[in-house]
């Protein structure tokens, strides 16, 4: 368990938190150190069933508490139920952390269709404009916190092939900003984290070693992050008592990989 998980955050305690994308990597070890803080974490998943599963049994093995909800976030409806799902598991909605997302393969910009536009869109950028509007009104009720999690790549165009998740995750990046600004005034902050190249099955499935190699080498830490390591920075922002101060900023996470 990583340092930050380990530290006791008495604000965390019993807030019901929505994690999306919360059966492998990042969102993963977020659930889990939310867990160990003794939130009420509401495990999202899609394809990976018994990563959510396990993930979900980790928690509760530690005397924490799960609830396990499925869905695809790139469709609209199913985004919506997913909310309210979540909502309604402990008959109330504190935190979300809107962390599902996915590159869809790379292709040239000059190959993109306007099916894969439509895909890499409705999964990284729609999904967080539904599941935010969903748990509008949830989030209200007691004020909390929206976690968005962008990307390194919102800055920087992304690698060979990657620039319409990049640009996606721009979005998502002025989303948190433009909402932080909307929703403040109803006790709900909205800030983000910018991952950088961090050893996940995400980079396991659309980055060859090689090219992982090239990039950690550009690092100033000399390698690839862990999911454990950004575990922090979500912690930080959801506590009131931690950061009740930051609104519409985004923690990147990167190594020194970018200093903006």
């Amino acid at each position: 368990m990583p340092a930050a998980a380990r530290l006791t955050i008495p604000d965390l305690a019993g807030k019901a938190v929505l994690i999306t994308g919360a059966s492998t990597g990042i969102g993963a070890a977020v659930a889990k150190a939310f867990g160990a803080q003794g939130s009420k974490v509401i495990v999202h998943y899609n394809s990976s069933k018994a990563a959510a599963e396990a993930v979900a049994g980790e928690i509760r093995d530690a005397g924490g508490t799960a609830h396990l909800v499925h869905g695809d976030v790139s469709e609209a409806k199913t985004t919506t139920r997913i909310v309210e799902e979540a909502a309604a598991a402990f008959g109330q909605l504190d935190g979300l952390i809107n962390n599902a997302g996915l590159m869809l393969g790379r292709v040239p910009f000059g190959e993109i269709t306007d099916e894969r536009y439509d895909a890499v869109l409705d999964l990284n950028a729609r999904s967080v404009v539904v599941a935010v509007r969903t748990a509008l009104p949830h989030l209200k009720k007691n004020g909390g916190f929206i976690i968005n999690t962008t990307s390194v790549a919102a800055r920087n165009g992304g690698g060979g092939g990657a620039v319409l998740y990049a640009a996606a995750k721009g979005f998502v990046s002025t989303v948190t900003r433009g909402i932080a600004k909307e929703f403040i005034g109803s006790g709900i902050r909205v800030n983000g984290v910018a991952p950088g190249l961090i050893q996940t099955p995400f980079h396991d499935r659309y980055t060859p070693e090689d090219v992982m190699k090239a990039q950690a080498a550009t690092i100033p830490l000399g390698r690839a992050g862990t999911p454990e390591e950004c575990v922090g920075a979500y912690l930080f922002l959801a506590s009131e008592m931690l950061s009740g101060y930051i609104v519409g900023q985004i923690i990147e996470v990167n190594g020194g990989q970018l200093m903006p």
